[in-house]
């Protein structure tokens, strides 16, 4: 089971993915030509992301505000597109501050604690899960921003193909640049500090 919780735990995920292209595979089981070449895809944006995204004032603040340790653990996959974008926004946000150990686990191998957190019923990463230092629960967050998430279900209701929908979310990530995903788990943890 691949689960890390190191100081180099974004640099543990990537050299993972490396390691698996290189055999022709991704995380999971499916391994088709398909999921590789969009996990292949998917580590040039979070290398991208990684050196280019940056984080707002508003964000800084937040995260050098939380004075309690917080465990984030985040559900991914290598060929999730969504997961490429948010992935290193949130890890770059976890740290900013040494109170927040991140972590991230794989979908497919962790099923029991993704069926806690369907979306719809179904199993859509990433997902964000925060706890405080006793293991309780703070706020959960995912598969994607809440005004994306919005043009995801009207594409999907409009039976949009793949193609079609991965274009819209794309271009969505790219002229974002990670802001919502900063402003929604800032909003989320400025309701968890004044509880």
């Amino acid at each position: 089971m691949q689960t890390f919780a190191s100081k180099n735990i974004m640099q543990d995920y990537l050299t993972l993915i490396e390691k698996l292209l290189s055999e022709n595979k991704t995380t999971g089981t499916n391994h088709s030509e398909f999921y590789v070449n969009y996990t292949k895809l998917n580590l040039q944006r979070m290398q991208r992301w990684l050196k280019t995204a940056v984080l707002s004032t508003e964000t800084t603040e937040v995260i050098s505000s939380i004075k309690t340790k917080q465990h984030w653990v985040i559900l991914t996959e290598g060929w999730c597109g969504d997961a490429a974008h948010s992935l290193p926004i949130i890890y770059k946000m976890s740290a900013l501050n040494p109170l927040i150990q991140f972590e991230w686990k794989l979908r497919d191998e962790n099923e029991d604690l993704m069926n806690q957190y369907l979306t719809n019923g179904g199993k859509s990463i990433p997902k964000l899960i925060v706890y405080n230092d006793k293991g309780e629960e703070l706020f959960n967050w995912g598969p994607r921003p809440a005004e994306l998430q919005e043009i995801y279900l009207q594409l999907k209701k409009e039976e949009k193909s793949f193609d079609d929908i991965n274009l819209v979310l794309q271009k969505f990530y790219n002229d974002d640049k990670g802001k919502s995903v900063q402003k929604e788990i800032c909003a989320l943890l400025r309701k968890t500090q004044s509880n």
